[in-house]
């Protein structure tokens, strides 16, 4: 919501101690933003490398859970993503996106090969939300500059042959996803 000229200025002359108390009752009234003022004012933005090694962690834990069918896949995965855009959005690390999301995306592909291998109408909401993320992915992916782009073609590439070898692959073709990038 954009603010009238008007209001800035009366903000702005109000006195620091009011300014404050006011800035304090916002902030805890929006957790996201609380997260983003501890990250860069608290932790001097310098936990980047241990918020991404928790997530990870938490992605490997959850892949080794006995998931028996796509619909329990699916919403691992889809609470994973959201830790991981939860990350991003406080941290602003879009390559740590990236590379967690790729991870996430290779990690429960390995693991569970088998239960999502042939494409039926249970695994129809799974195999799309796989096609849409590897895209997502991609995306990512070229966007980065050439030199980190090396640093994870090969899991891209592994990530790409995944896709186009379990359910997910007809939605991969419909997407005209590459299946493997050179």
């Amino acid at each position: 919501m954009a603010l009238p000229d008007q209001l800035k200025k009366a903000i702005i002359q109000m006195p620091t101690k009011e300014k404050d108390r006011l800035l304090l009752r916002l902030i805890t009234k929006d957790k996201t933003l609380a997260d983003r003022l501890h990250f860069e004012l608290i932790e001097d933005s310098l936990t980047i490398p241990e918020r991404r090694e928790d997530i990870a962690a938490t992605i490997t834990r959850t892949s080794k859970f006995n998931q028996n069918t796509p619909g329990w896949i699916l919403m691992d995965l889809r609470n994973l993503s959201g830790d991981i855009a939860y990350h991003v959005k406080v941290t602003k690390d879009k390559i740590g996106g990236m590379e967690l999301n790729l991870f996430m995306l290779n990690t429960f592909l390995e693991n569970y090969s088998d239960i999502l291998k042939t494409y039926s109408s249970r695994a129809d909401t799974c195999a799309l939300y796989i096609a849409k993320k590897a895209q997502v992915i991609l995306n990512a992916f070229n966007k980065l500059d050439e030199d980190y782009r090396v640093d994870y073609l090969k899991d891209v590439n592994r990530m790409l042959k995944l896709v186009y070898s379990l359910c997910s692959k007809m939605y991969a073709r419909q997407m005209e996803l590459p299946q493997e990038i050179e």
